[in-house]
């Protein structure tokens, strides 16, 4: 039996001539990867204003020690564990009363009003990558993206995929304040947009009313911050799209006065303005909930003293008109009309023989024309 080459000495030749090879005697060491890929699942986007955004995923390792969330194969995914990220908190209370929505007017006058900004170089990319967990703002950096920190909020009974620490949800129903009713969840392919997550300022309305201004920063912890952020359903979410108070509000009438409040807090903590439309429009929703609306100001008007004439001088009235000269009768006389009348000259007429003012009582120019 030939014996095998690396077990020949050094400088050994084969005995077809080639030249001698030095062999090292290597082990066989085997070498094994593990892998370890823990899926999320599709994400849909929260709506129309982020329909082309890849939703963040979170893949995070449990600490040593840590109680593990794996399920055995065909159990339930549990829905608690010892390292269950901390939730976003919850959303700006409920206004329900007449003290909450007047503080809310307040909030509101104390925004600019101006008009709408062009939209020139908005983009989805200038809030962030969508979800993002790198935020300053309330449930940033708790190793869960914002969708799932939002869906653990306003969700209930829900359940969680095994191995992401409790973050991933799988189902659980929503009571959607926007509608008034209940909608169940499912994370799939087909299905997670049933239950998306709207900007309650819209970021493309952020844009146009301050945000352009706001640091790269400052626009991702608005497009993640909680206080903006609200579940609800898919279909209504794309209806809204953009719009501000003055071109949508949610269906259900009993969450109106929430919701713009929700707006005028975010609007406030990010210092963005309202149009003056936007502003009358949530006023008036407010109003609805006991809110006072201060007095429209009256536009201020100047009233012309009007300048004083001349009193008019004291002139003398003018003279009366003389009374007509009536010639007399030249040398006739008669002493009376009786006279007048013996001598069958009456009545006498101006100008006539006899006649005389004396005799014509009435002045009418003709003397003793009465019997």
């Amino acid at each position: 039996m030939t014996e095998p080459d690396w077990t020949r000495p050094s400088g050994y030749k084969s005995g077809r001539g080639s030249p001698s090879r030095r062999r090292r005697r290597w082990p066989w060491i085997a070498v094994g990867a593990i892998g370890a890929v823990v899926a999320v699942g599709l994400i849909a986007p929260d709506d129309t204003k982020q329909s082309s955004d890849q939703a963040a995923a979170v893949v995070a390792t449990p600490p040593a020690g840590a109680e593990s969330s794996a399920a055995p194969s065909g159990s339930a995914p549990v829905t608690t564990t010892t390292n269950t990220p901390a939730p976003a908190p919850s959303s700006a209370a409920a206004v329900g009363s007449t003290t909450q929505a007047q503080a809310a007017l307040r909030q509101l006058d104390g925004l600019a009003v101006k008009g709408r900004a062009p939209k020139t170089g908005y983009s989805r990319t200038q809030f962030g990558q969508a979800w993002s967990d790198d935020v300053d703002v309330d449930g940033g950096r708790n190793g869960c993206d914002t969708r799932n920190d939002i869906l653990r909020r306003d969700l209930t009974a829900i359940t969680v995929r095994p191995g992401t620490r409790g973050c991933v949800v799988l189902t659980g129903t929503l009571a959607d304040p926007y509608t008034a009713t209940s909608i169940a969840f499912t994370r799939g392919a087909q299905t997670s947009d049933d239950v998306q997550i709207d900007h309650v300022v819209a970021l493309s309305d952020a844009w146009q009313k301050g945000a352009q201004q706001l640091s790269a920063d400052k626009r991702r912890d608005l497009a993640n911050d909680p206080r903006n952020l609200q579940a609800t359903d898919g279909p209504t979410n794309q209806r809204k799209g953009d719009g501000d108070a003055a071109t949508w509000l949610p269906p259900s009438r009993a969450f109106r006065c929430t919701y713009v409040s929700r707006q005028v807090q975010v609007k406030s903590v990010y210092g963005l303005w309202v149009t003056q439309a936007e502003k009358d429009a949530i006023t008036r929703v407010l109003t609805t909930c006991g809110a006072v609306a201060a007095p429209a100001p009256v536009p201020e008007t100047r009233t012309q003293t009007p300048v004083p004439r001349p009193a008019p001088r004291n002139t003398p009235p003018p003279p009366a008109p003389a009374a007509p000269v009536v010639p007399d009768g030249g040398d006739v006389y008669y002493r009376n009309c009786a006279a007048a009348r013996a001598a069958g000259a009456a009545p006498i007429r101006a100008g006539e023989p006899g006649y005389r003012a004396g005799l014509d009582g009435d002045g009418d120019g003709t003397a003793c024309d009465r019997g």
